[in-house]
């Protein structure tokens, strides 16, 4: 199992990072949480989580081991893949889904893309005790199928709008979403943030 990588920060394409270490290249999906901490060139460590599947190795990166270990928490709930794991952590903090999950927040839940009333309120009842321990995690450190990081330039807002997509909001969502916000920030980053947190609110 890989546990972690440390290494350059090559190429990012949301919600994917091109990760070189030693000389290989690592693509390794992130929670956009995640994904907008970084920098080409920069130096992190990713804390890793490794899924094997017939048809392909993925890894899974975070910043901390506080996401890390609430992604593997979520996939072990009925009906909750690594898609889905990183669509939750990407729209909410560590803190507020342990939050959410505490209060018994149906309500907030169901405004992730893909959670429904059904699987939010599965989110309550299996993870209330789980997630216990994790309320009192701090942070140690510095997302599916197929990716390739091509040499073409992408304008941060539709990079913005193909992350948020890829998270499981619907194209004409996505488009609204960075578009309300797309005068303030011009970064693929700050606009992703922007976005995700309009949409929490609605």
């Amino acid at each position: 199992m890989i546990g972690s990588l440390t290494g350059v920060v090559r190429a990012l394409e949301a919600p994917v990072v091109l990760l070189e270490v030693n000389g290989v290249g690592y693509e390794i999906d992130t929670p956009l949480s995640t994904f907008c901490q970084l920098n080409p060139g920069q130096n992190v460590t990713l804390w890793t989580h490794l899924v094997v599947r017939e048809d392909a190795h993925l890894l899974y990166g975070f910043s901390d081991t506080t996401d890390k270990a609430l992604f593997r928490t979520l996939i072990k709930v009925n009906g909750v893949g690594p898609k889905l794991a990183l669509s939750i952590l990407s729209s909410m903090s560590s803190a507020m889904m342990i939050q959410a999950i505490d209060m018994q927040d149906v309500t907030t839940l169901t405004r992730i893309p893909g959670v429904g009333k059904k699987t939010a309120e599965r989110l309550v009842i299996e993870l209330r005790d789980r997630l216990q321990n994790l309320s009192s995690s701090g942070s140690d450190g510095s997302s599916l199928g197929s990716h390739q990081f091509g040499i073409t330039s992408v304008s941060p807002v539709a990079e913005a709008e193909a992350a948020l997509v890829s998270l499981g909001y619907k194209p004409l969502e996505a488009q609204k979403a960075i578009g309300a916000v797309k005068s303030e920030f011009t970064e693929t980053a700050d606009l992703i943030r922007a976005a995700l947190k309009s949409m929490m609110k609605q």
